[in-house]
């Protein structure tokens, strides 16, 4: 069957006679930032379920967080995680194209220049700025500028997650205890990240560090980055689908359902993130998939976890905006594609997802492949979905 591309092109793909609808090809998509829990919290996510539900989203290229059990700070546990992928991964019969994170520590940085030898695997650095999920940590300027230096040595990205510790400390003296999911957004607040940002931004000036900065929340957040980006800076920007699409306003409904790192912000926020996206300051967007069980999530803030769960949804997500006329296709793949094989450079591939732009369905909890078996957006009616992806000549029907 012969399917148009999203340029106007045309591609063989043998799908099934009887599949009919309003068909396009899209290059399958890269997601740069995913925690699928192993090792460690295989009972939220590993890579059997992990490697379905990005199939289901038409991924077939992921970035794997080193915030595990045990943390993948060194060539040891990196190499040991790659193990247990492999051994999942043939399990699953799917041959799902992965690389992973160093993640940095305060004491680790000769690891920095050992995984040039894993090269093949391993597509950078990760810094926690502010603590997150997991132990990793690096909250002291000092330490922070040593990895700064090592990253831009060793001609390594340097990603971080851009909250200021020290700031989110101060507001939860500020604020005290509390069982109000909506404070979550105070205690984590926009200063944390901002702070984290512009000091990420003049130590990536300082040593020439190609800085990669995740899940930016703010409008703050994309002014500094269109401004750096303007004086030569080498920075890219990450939005989430939840930073997209959701807002503080969605507490009510969501409850901990809503809670992440960095979390939800102001529609102002939205809309700032959503120009970003127009005028290129936003390279990427990552899922920042991070599943937790229901039953995790149901605990009562602050000891709910922060996490939600994303790569299934994107793409309808955003197919949804390119019907209603808020984003282009071209856009669409430079976000999910292109620019992250340029920015990290990744071979190139043939892999594919064939969409149909008029399936209008609704997110549902139960069709998921995730582990962990819901989504924010459960509920949720779309427009434009896929039906097949297309990985290493392998098709798989969704």
């Amino acid at each position: 069957m012969k399917i148009i591309t999203w340029d106007n092109q045309a591609v063989d793909i043998a799908l099934p006679e009887n599949l009919t609808g309003n068909f396009l090809a899209l290059p399958a998509l890269v997601d740069p930032h995913v925690h699928f829990r192993t090792p460690g919290a295989e009972h939220k996510e590993n890579w059997i379920s992990g490697a379905e539900a990005a199939i289901a989203g038409g991924v077939t290229t992921v970035f794997d967080m080193p915030n595990n059990i045990p943390s993948t700070e060194n060539t040891k546990t990196l190499k040991h995680k790659k193990h247990l992928i492999d051994e999942q991964l043939a399990e699953v019969n799917i041959p799902l194209h992965y690389y992973l994170y160093l993640g940095a520590t305060p004491n680790n940085l000769n690891e920095i220049k050992e995984i040039k030898k894993l090269r093949n695997y391993v597509v950078g650095v990760k810094m926690f700025m502010g603590a997150s999920t997991g132990n990793l940590l690096v909250d002291k300027i000092e330490d922070q500028e040593k990895i700064f230096k090592a990253c831009a040595e060793n001609d390594l990205i340097l990603a971080v997650h851009a909250e200021d510790e020290l700031e989110i400390g101060n507001w939860k003296l500020e604020i005290g205890a509390t069982n109000d999911i909506k404070e979550h957004s105070n205690i984590r607040n926009r200063k944390a990240a901002i702070i984290a940002v512009t000091n990420a931004i003049n130590l990536a000036q300082k040593y020439g560090t190609k800085l990669y900065i995740c899940h930016v929340s703010t409008k703050e957040e994309v002014e500094l980055i269109k401004s750096a980006k303007l004086s030569g800076v080498k920075v890219y920007a990450e939005a989430t689908p939840h930073h997209l699409f959701l807002s503080e306003n969605d507490y009510e409904r969501l409850g901990t359902l809503g809670q992440m790192n960095p979390p939800l912000r102001t529609a102002l926020d939205q809309k700032a993130l959503w120009q970003g996206i127009l005028d290129g300051t936003i390279d990427t967007i990552g899922t920042d998939h991070a599943p937790h069980t229901l039953e995790e999530k149901a605990k009562i803030y602050p000891n709910s976890p922060s996490g939600v769960p994303g790569i299934e949804t994107t793409l309808p997500l955003l197919l949804n905006e390119y019907n209603l006329g808020k984003i282009s296709l071209e856009k669409i793949v430079e976000l999910t594609r292109t620019n992250a094989q340029k920015i990290f450079g990744l071979p190139k591939n043939n892999d594919w997802v064939i969409v149909d732009l008029d399936l209008e369905k609704e997110v549902k909890n139960e069709n998921l492949k995730t582990k962990c078996g819901w989504s924010p957006f459960n509920s949720t009616t779309l427009r434009g979905w896929s039906i097949a992806t297309i990985i290493q000549n392998k098709i798989y029907i969704i």
